[in-house]
């Protein structure tokens, strides 16, 4: 009987891209969490913040959870988390009992920057030495793989 190695996408005819990928953004929020964790976030609970104060309208929770690619019970949680600490409210949508827009409250507003402050210096510090140029072809294919990820999304599965 032949023992499989583990997974190796460049052995059965990848490039090894996409687990790169997937590896490298869990070591990022990994990261990111440990940074968080001194103010009582996670990198999942930051992302709510930021997705909520990008947003120029209320967001209810079921969009709140697609954009950030979480199932409804996760978003419950990490809600109820914020909404424990007072950074997060739910207000009913009006004419429908059932949905509730999540927003910050003024006690979220001045941590913002400071998310934002974190965030940045840890891009800084792990994009550091790599060449302009270099980062700016990544980003633009990051960004176009995303873009077809949206659409395969779209024309579902």
């Amino acid at each position: 009987m032949t023992t499989r190695l583990p997974l190796d996408p460049v052995r059965d005819g990848g490039s090894g891209f996409g687990l790169t990928v997937y590896e490298l953004s869990r070591a990022w929020r990994m990261r990111l969490d440990a940074i968080m964790r001194p103010l009582g976030l996670t990198s999942a609970t930051s992302s709510v913040i930021c997705t909520l104060a990008r947003s120029p309208e209320p967001l209810t929770q079921r969009e709140l959870a697609e954009l950030i690619g979480v199932e409804g019970p996760t978003l419950v949680r990490l809600l109820d988390r914020l909404e424990a600490m007072g950074w997060v409210r739910r207000d009913p949508v009006p004419g429908d009992r059932r949905m509730k827009h999540a927003a910050l409250t003024e006690k979220a507003m001045p941590f913002l920057d400071e998310l934002v402050r974190v965030a940045v210096k840890l891009e800084e510090e792990l994009l550091h030495g790599i060449p302009e140029e270099r980062l700016r072809v990544a980003h633009d294919v990051l960004l176009a793989i995303g873009a077809r990820l949206e659409a395969k999304t779209e024309e579902g599965p």
